[in-house]
Order: structure tokens, then sequence, then C-alpha cells
């Protein structure tokens, strides 16, 4: 199969110009045709894409992930996707959930350092727009800002109870040994809490994961033995680091839903709850059984995406209209004439998220930090 003809990719960056989203989508054993199916879903030429099956996956799983990206025309086009080789087990629970977004994004940081935000997606997630929307919805949003969502706490925090994750230190997903003892509480740092899907900035994960000051490694060391870690971290560290108190906005543009009981994991979505979803102003939402028919509106109504196939937008235009997407192979295959990978075509949900965001950026600037109001 023959490649796409040379293309200028180089990504315009400045005032006026999209960003760049840097995402994580990783998975377990079995998950890789969903990696892929969310990867296409998501896909932007701008953005970078870092794809992740852990632990309990094989080798064999690993290296036919890695050989779909490698023998995806488009893909190969742009360079911007990669697999990461070896895992360990993650499980959003557990401290080795922590330890894999830092380990993600210093990956990111190292291929590369032009991308703005960074963007954690499970294979149970989904977009409920597409990548144009989102990329002009964040187009004038300050790239000093942090999509972190907050949540008052009253009860006693789950930080204070000591954990053993054996994940950690080994290949096994073992069961997590609970200490009877507890935690004193800290004099040098408050704990602050929320939701564990946040969406930082290229900034603000330099400073967790070099940390020019030692707040970051010591709050590593706390939390590598609590429950829910990712619920505690990057809002803690936000809200003790001076520079970037005054930086965060209380949305993370995720839509979910969960038990009363606050340790379990989110509720499976269905058609039942799509007007909802749709209408909650979220950029992405989970979980999702895989091939569920809401999936399948979302492409059909939401995405305009054939199955197997990328997402329209000004960067690849859909078929003429004189092509039926069914005669076409694929949605791969209509890409052949390239569009521009630095302008973007918003449709209705990007333009209603844009002045959501404007909105409440503004007022975030207006007002004292989210870290005195928990």
């Amino acid at each position: 199969m023959a490649d796409y003809p040379y293309v200028p990719r180089i990504r315009v960056k400045g005032p006026g110009y999209p960003p760049v989203l840097a995402y994580w989508i990783h998975g377990t054993s079995g998950e890789s045709d969903k990696i892929l199916s969310l990867l296409k879903a998501v896909y932007h030429p701008r953005n970078r894409y870092l794809l992740e099956l852990d632990a309990g996956s094989s080798d064999q799983e690993r290296r036919k992930l890695a050989l779909s990206v490698q023998s995806d025309r488009v893909f190969r086009a742009f360079r911007n996707v990669d697999v990461v080789h070896g895992s360990n087990f993650v499980d959003r629970m557990r401290p080795s959930a922590l330890a894999a977004t830092l380990h993600a994004a210093a990956l990111f940081l190292k291929l590369s350092r032009d991308w703005d935000w960074f963007i954690t997606l499970s294979s149970t997630d989904y977009p409920l727009m597409t990548q144009d929307d989102l990329l002009h919805a964040f187009t004038f949003l300050p790239r000093d800002l942090n999509l972190i969502r907050f949540s008052k706490r009253i009860e006693e925090p789950s930080a204070n109870k000591i954990i053993i994750d054996p994940s950690l230190s080994n290949q096994r997903n073992a069961p997590i040994f609970y200490s009877t003892e507890k935690r004193v509480k800290p004099n040098a740092f408050k704990i602050f809490h929320g939701s564990s899907w946040v969406i930082p900035t290229r900034s603000f994960m330099e400073h967790c994961i070099n940390g020019w000051d030692n707040l970051p490694r010591t709050l590593l060391m706390y939390f590598t033995n609590a429950v829910n870690p990712l619920e505690y971290y990057f809002h803690t560290i936000l809200c003790n680091s001076p520079h970037f108190q005054n930086t965060s906005i209380n949305s993370n543009l995720r839509y979910l839903t969960q038990d009363n009981h606050r340790n379990m994991e989110p509720q499976f979505l269905d058609l039942s709850q799509y007007k909802n979803m749709l209408g909650s102003r979220s950029a992405f939402a989970g979980q999702f059984k895989e091939w569920d028919l809401v999936l399948k509106k979302l492409d059909e109504d939401i995405l305009k995406r054939v199955p197997d196939g990328l997402v329209a937008g000004q960067w690849c235009l859909s078929p003429t209209k004189n092509q039926s997407t069914e005669n076409s192979i694929s949605m791969l295959d209509s890409c052949t004439n390239w569009g521009n990978i630095n302008t973007v075509k918003p449709g209705p949900y990007g333009l209603r998220l844009g002045r959501f965001l404007s909105k409440i950026s503004a007022e975030a600037r207006s007002r004292s930090s989210q870290c005195n109001q928990q």
C-alpha cells in the first residue's frame, strides 16, 4: 500500500492558533482494538499520542498494537503516535496509576516539548465532540490554566490510610495490603482533594516531574502508600505551590456517573444518558462497554465517523457528496487531499464549549484561588 505524498507537517503555534494536546491512551489485556478505535476517534495531526497496554497484556499484544500504528498511512505520515513497549499494572485506585501517569507525561516531555495540555484517556472512555471542536474551545484559553476539579471533603480523607501496592515493585496485579495504622496529619503541606481526572498544562507537569523545589518528590513519596492518590496528588501540588495556586479552573470536561460509595469505579454509560452527556458541556465521557450502541450513535451523530475511520476536519476533508461512505473503503482513504492542520472548523458543540471555557476562565482570574475556597 503506497504512502501518502509528503505534506507540510509544521505545527504553527502562537496567539489565535489551536493548541497541541498530548493524549495518553491506556488499557489492559485484550483492549488493543479499543485503544485503536479511541485513537481514531480523537485523532488530529496537531496533537501527540502515546498508547500503552499495561502489564496485564502480553508482549504479542503490544507488538500487534505497535504494528497497527506503523502500518497506518495517516499515522505514518504525521508521525505523532507512539507506543510504550513495557508497562506496569495500572489501577486508577492504586499508587501504580499515579506512577504510570507521571511516567507517560515524562515520556511526552522527552519526545517533544511543543504540547500544551496533557489528557489521560482509558480504553473505556470516548469523546463527546470532534477534535476540531475541542481544539477551537482551547484556542483562546490561557495556556497556563489547569483544568482540575476540586471537591470539599468533610469525612476523614482516605489519604490518611496507609497501604502497600505490590504492583509498584513487580509484574503481579496482587491485592493491596492495608495497614492498621494511619498517617499523622502533615505539617509541611495541606492536602487537597478532587476528581482523579485532570487536564494539566505542560508547565505544571514539568514541575511535577522535575520539581524545581522538593514538594513534588515529597508528595510522591507521601502518596505512594495512599488509596486513590490521583484524587490528591495534583490538587495538593498545585495548591501548595505559590507559582501555580492561581492557575486552575474547577472543571475537567469529563462526564461520568458514580455510585454514592466514593471508592466505586464510574458506572457504565448507555443510551439512557445520551442527552445528559451532550448537554453537559463535557468533552469526554466514561466508562463505556465495548461496542455499546451509544458509541455507534456518537460516531454517527456527533463525530460523523465511519467504522474504523478517522474523524474528518479541516485537516482531513470528508468524502465528496457524490461518494457514499458505504462505497469508500474507510475515512482513511478520504484524506488523500490534505487540508490545513493549523486551522479548525468548530461545530455547535465546540462553539458552546469555547464560550463556557472563556466564561469560567475569566471568573477564575477575577476571584481568589480555588485553593482558598476548599
